[in-house]
């Protein structure tokens, strides 16, 4: 069986038996299945992954820079990444915008998933709260320590680390030119014993698969689904858009590929990002699938995926823009034409940055809200159904991510 049927076996699979089962939750059994058994299967994988994303991050994104800046290219390269990354982002804004003011998913909701989530809100309240002014963000960028920055580069220091990586890179091409480097050949073999250790863990990916997402499933169950169903066909459909017409379009103007046959290739990925929520989690397997099966240049795919995991999260974009606007429906708040601007301009702004990794926009959504006059307890209306739209945009965030390495890889005057 090949790996992406594995990989989709195991996600309906897990699916249907979390679905199944939820009815009994409470069942002392079933709970301690899922506890003992389930949670630690699917977090040992992703510890294994996380535990390489950090080395992988430097290094590739360093002999990236070095590569590219060796052969003069790195300006090109970065200038065309962030015209893409821009250009994609708006676009995804701009869908969700525009079918939450057509459908109006928050108009006449009533509001009853609010009840029980009191702790949840506080905690993004607090999370919230902690966000830093934007110069002190940006200043922050640059790392007075980047051991620091790596320790804490999942729990959002991962821009800094990425700057001091870009630096380093950059200095490495400046100081070696074309000579050989010891310090080149560190970070290649340091790259290539990452690959071997993603290659590992991905042989227990399927079942790892089934876990996380019976987990979800038996948690949560297709009530919640069902209550919200209007908004979550709303973000989904938005998603759907993104992938399908945006992403094929731009693939189709900028190069020759044909956005089926890349999308094909691609569903690995899509299924392992789906069923992790996590950007972090699926980069590894990205690079490893940009340059082994999309034959992408090494140097572009690891600086422009690198730089993507973190700095191009269309799908998060989308999300919060939706669920902004469909959260000032649902509490009658009338946002005027300049307020719905600086909506689509935070959203952009705030999925340049957000955590890649399970959750990571909800702070950000609430700081949107409570910028247009939206009770931040709203925020309990969509917690249920976070963890499946989590899973839906996090999977765009990924093909966002390949997508735009291939722009700016092949670009239309070279092929």
């Amino acid at each position: 069986m090949k790996n992406h049927h594995r990989l989709l076996l195991s996600l309906l699979l897990g699916a249907c038996a979390g679905l199944l089962l939820h009815s009994h939750a409470q069942s002392e059994i079933l709970q301690n299945i899922n506890r003992y058994l389930m949670e630690p299967v699917g977090q040992l994988f992703l510890r294994a992954i996380f535990m390489i994303v950090v080395p992988m991050v430097m290094s590739g994104l360093m002999l990236g820079v070095y590569q590219l800046s060796s052969h003069h290219g790195l300006a090109r390269v970065a200038q065309r990444t962030l015209f893409f990354t821009v250009l994609a982002s708006s676009a995804s804004v701009v869908i969700g915008i525009t079918l939450v003011n057509v459908f109006k998913p928050g108009v006449g909701l009533e509001i009853t998933q609010i009840a029980g989530q009191a702790a949840s809100v506080h905690k993004i309240e607090q999370n919230a709260a902690q966000a830093k002014p934007v110069v002190q963000s940006l200043l922050e960028i640059i790392p007075k320590n980047p051991f620091a920055a790596a320790t804490q580069a999942l729990e959002g220091e991962m821009l800094a680390l990425m700057f001091f990586s870009l630096a380093f890179g950059a200095a490495l091409a400046a100081t070696n030119g074309d000579k050989p480097s010891r310090w080149v050949e560190f970070l290649e073999e340091t790259y290539a014993a990452c690959l071997l250790v993603v290659d590992t863990a991905m042989k227990f990916a399927p079942w790892a698969v089934f876990a996380l997402v019976f987990q979800s499933t038996f948690k949560f169950g297709s009530e919640i689904l069902f209550s919200l169903g209007f908004y979550v066909l709303i973000v989904v459909a938005g998603l759907l858009m993104q992938q399908g017409l945006v992403y094929s379009l731009l693939l189709r103007l900028f190069t020759r590929i044909q956005p089926l046959l890349f999308f094909r290739q691609c569903r690995d990925v899509y299924l392992y990002a789906f069923a992790t929520a996590s950007s972090n989690a699926t980069l590894p397997r990205s690079l490893e699938l940009a340059e082994q099966e999309l034959k992408l240049k090494p140097e572009v795919s690891r600086f422009v995926l690198t730089i993507g995991s973190t700095a191009n999260q269309n799908g998060t974009a989308l999300f919060e823009g939706i669920t902004v606007l469909f959260l000032a429906q649902v509490y009658g708040v009338d946002l005027s034409l300049a307020q719905q601007v600086q909506v689509v301009l935070m959203s952009i702004l705030a999925g340049i940055g957000t955590a890649g990794v399970p959750g990571g926009s909800l702070p950000l959504i609430m700081i949107l809200t409570q910028q247009v006059g939206i009770p931040a307890e709203g925020m309990g209306l969509i917690l249920g159904v976070d963890r499946f739209l989590d899973m839906c945009r996090t999977t765009l965030n990924v093909s966002g991510d390949l997508v735009i390495a291939a722009l700016v890889d092949q670009p239309d005057e070279e092929r």
